[in-house]
């Protein structure tokens, strides 16, 4: 008996999903710091002013903590432009991916459950699209819109970011699994159509990639800064990308004097934070199996 113990308690200490790794500990620290130390540091230089940006520690606030005061100066700025910029970064990456996700769930869905000619020529087509980076196609798009007047309008910036080939193939292969052929089957043995069958049935079973596609895409749009500075020349409909990049330029030409840097710091840390609060308010979609024990096989 006591041996057969020791057994299981040895078995148990080995099992891989118990195991420890102090060397495996350290790297994912050292990544930790990796990816968390700029926005610390972003996070310190926002409450300077710009003497302290240059004569304090990086790292550390220093004497004159003046955070409120660079937030009412970045909305102050210019009139308030900056608070344009924010709004008309939300709308084109809340419009974009909200239509990249729907199209990508469509896409998806098709791609797995309905065999038509030429099912896998076309995904072959996405696969090959995804090897295409965006700003190689940026060019020959703005010189599309230019021909049809849709540069300089929001909609140069929301038309090319709902084309999301990843999304596509992600929420393809996502659907093989998460959709069951049986539910599909029992739907339409119940007389629903299948438009009916895609948003009462189809459409909860693929939130979590729904909601991994609408985060990705809301990323990308949100971060973009080539496709918009090619394509706007209204400072009104600039995103937050172009118009601290601007910002920033200005800081260049006047050799870091000014008030301009911490404008540029300041208003960097204020347009992370609704990208932070998407996703803490999203993060409980992220599951998978919702369709696991529903269907008997």
């Amino acid at each position: 008996m006591t041996t057969t113990a020791a057994r299981t308690a040895s078995a148990q200490a080995a099992a891989p999903g118990r195991r420890r790794s102090p060397l495996l500990t350290l790297g994912m620290l050292a990544f930790l710091v990796y990816f968390l130390l700029p926005l610390f540091w972003l996070l310190v230089a926002a409450t300077k002013t710009t003497g302290d940006l240059f004569s304090s520690f990086g790292l550390w606030s220093a004497d004159d903590f003046a955070l409120a005061g660079n937030i009412g100066n970045v909305f102050a700025a210019e009139d308030g432009v900056f608070g344009r910029w924010l709004l008309n970064t939300a709308l084109y990456a809340i419009v974009s991916a909200g239509g990249a996700a729907l199209l990508c769930a469509l896409g998806g869905y098709g791609f797995a459950k309905f065999g038509f000619r030429g099912n896998k020529a076309l995904f072959g087509l996405v696969l090959g699209a995804i090897m295409v980076p965006s700003t190689a196609l940026a060019i020959p798009t703005y010189l599309i819109f230019a021909q049809i007047g849709l540069v300089n309008t929001p909609w140069a910036i929301i038309l090319p970011s709902l084309v999301n080939p990843f999304g596509l193939y992600l929420m393809r292969v996502y659907a093989e699994d998460a959709v069951p052929d049986s539910l599909l089957e029992a739907a339409r043995i119940d007389g629903a159509g299948e438009l009916r069958i895609f948003w009462q049935v189809v459409m909860r079973l693929l939130a979590p990639g729904f909601v991994t596609v609408l985060l990705f895409t809301l990323v990308a749009t949100w971060n973009n800064y080539f496709l918009p500075l090619i394509m706007l020349s209204n400072p009104s409909l600039y995103p937050v990308t172009v118009g601290l990049a601007n910002w920033a330029g200005q800081a260049t030409v006047a050799g870091g004097s000014g008030d301009v840097i911490p404008l540029v710091v300041t208003g960097s840390l204020l347009s992370i934070i609704p990208l932070v609060v998407a996703f803490l308010l999203l993060q409980r979609y992220w599951q998978s199996g919702l369709a696991a024990g529903g269907v008997k096989q």
